[in-house]
């Protein structure tokens, strides 16, 4: 592990702002460093931890994009998860690999949020639209109760 703060991360932390920081699961944000799937919490440590990164709230098909963003600031905070080897990772094994990660790593890891400007806010839907061409995108949308009641 790295001593002392991080040159790239102590330039943004103005921007960034000191409040904004979090601290997750070794295995949460090596979903993010390694793009592997080894959070204990599945597809929902994903979600929580590229959310926050990006202050957005994220569809699936908006997942890769955010993903391309934020994993070189995830390593730029942590640039000792970069040395990982996770060649070896698979469905049998993940487990037993986290822990070991976990006891050379800690449990949990600070994040930051990345750089408002390093983060393409973009609406889901037209994003999505761009992504499948000319194909029908179909919005369901849950009806607005009428008696001030649930749906």
């Amino acid at each position: 592990m790295r001593d002392g703060p991080n040159p790239c991360v102590e330039c943004r932390r103005a921007e960034v702002g000191m409040s904004e920081r979090r601290e997750f699961s070794l295995g949460d944000v090596l979903c993010v460093s390694t793009g592997c799937l080894v959070s204990r919490r599945g597809m929902d440590a994903v979600y929580d931890v590229l959310n926050f990164l990006t202050r957005d709230n994220l569809f699936s098909h908006q997942l890769p994009r955010a993903f391309r963003e934020c994993q070189p600031w995830v390593l730029r905070q942590h640039p000792q998860l970069a040395a990982i080897d996770h060649s070896a990772v698979n469905e049998e094994n993940w487990k037993t690999w986290l822990s070991e990660q976990e006891a050379l790593f800690g449990a949990a890891l600070t994040l930051e949020p990345i750089p408002r400007d390093d983060h393409a806010v973009r609406d889901p839907l037209a994003e999505l639209a761009e992504m499948i061409g000319d194909k029908p995108v179909i919005v369901v949308a849950a009806a607005e109760p009428t008696d001030g009641g649930a749906p």
